[in-house]
């Protein structure tokens, strides 16, 4: 049977990234444009904050190694996603191999997975920091943290691993036109040979998984730090706590809604959505946080905020200095 799988599966050799359904040819190279765009933001961007990390020793703490961490997923989902869909729309050339195909939507489910398991040791970090203050420099250390962020990048890969295992397994004989921006699970399933119910069941079933636990834990930290700012008696410690917990709160809320909506579609009479309305919306969220995660950072961030600031005096300076000894010359 395994042998009989892997004949049915060599029959697609390639599949064709569609991009957005229904978006006509015209609009293809602003289309193509405004990816790339967003593409070099979000690598500028991240690279920033990476370099910021590896320059500046203020910033070699827990709260920026989650950052950091989130950096390098931010910059790898978008490696990983946006250069074919870039090259589908500018050049038409939308064919990825089928086993490339595989090893992409590996990937992007990975890097999913490890902003999941990220955003809840950010939360995890918060809670202990507010909730528990004294202890906070103790039980969370830049050693500690590294050991929860590694734990985190090698158990990201065990979810996209079993759907891709499922996935292998079914045949693939007609259909390569995957109505996406990259091979995700779903669109690849939907283009196999066989009843794929019971491997979309384990896909929805993983990605719950994947969703809901960290989800699950991220509201009770926040609902503990809720309760334990609730009982600081002045409003300057109030707002001194929510402003600490609103930039970890906005990341949460843009990464979490959104991906329940829509692995939540078909499987939930009430939420109907077709197949342009899931593509805009899973672009949507995708790129949303690795391209303004930085900026909130750089805006909500006191000690990136000061840095950035001596740099432009700093380099403002230098300038002005150039600028005198030219006149004078």
């Amino acid at each position: 049977m395994l042998q009989e799988n892997k004949t049915a599966a060599s029959v697609v050799t390639k599949f064709f990234i569609v991009g957005f359904p229904g978006l006509p040819p015209k609009y293809y190279s602003l289309m193509a444009v405004l990816l790339f765009c967003i593409y070099i933001a979000v690598i500028t961007g991240n690279s920033l904050i990476v370099l910021l990390f590896v320059i500046e020793r203020s910033l070699h703490k827990p709260m920026y190694i989650i950052m950091l961490s989130m950096s390098f997923s931010d910059i790898g989902f978008c490696t990983v996603a946006l250069p074919k869909v870039i090259s589908r729309y500018w050049f038409n050339d939308g064919y990825i191999a089928f086993y490339i195909c595989l090893f992409q939507r590996q990937l992007i489910h990975y890097f999913g997975t490890l902003n999941s398991l990220t955003m809840m040791i950010m939360a995890l970090d918060r809670y202990l920091a507010i909730c528990h203050p004294l202890r906070y420099p103790v039980l969370m250390t830049n050693r500690t943290m590294r050991l929860l962020i590694g734990i985190s990048w090698v158990t990201a890969m065990i979810a996209p691993t079993i759907n891709t295992m499922q996935t292998v397994k079914m045949p693939f004989c007609g259909p390569n036109m995957i109505a996406h921006c990259f091979c995700d699970g779903v669109s690849m399933n939907q283009l196999a040979c066989a009843d794929a119910t019971l491997t979309n069941l384990i896909a929805y079933i993983v990605a719950m998984f994947v969703l809901l636990v960290p989800f699950s834990f991220i509201i009770l930290s926040y609902a503990s730090i809720l309760v334990s700012v609730l009982r600081i008696a002045n409003a300057q410690g109030h707002m001194k706590a929510f402003s600490t917990c609103a930039t970890q709160l906005t990341i949460i809320i843009i990464y979490y809604v959104p991906r329940f909506v829509v692995h939540s579609s078909s499987n939930i009479p009430n939420i109907q959505m077709n197949n342009s309305q899931k593509v805009a919306l899973v672009m949507f969220y995708s790129l949303l946080p690795p391209l303004v995660n930085p900026f909130i950072y750089c805006i909500r961030i006191k000690e990136i905020r000061q840095f950035l600031l001596k740099w432009c005096v700093k380099r403002y300076r230098i300038s002005l200095k150039v600028n005198r000894l030219t006149i004078s010359k």
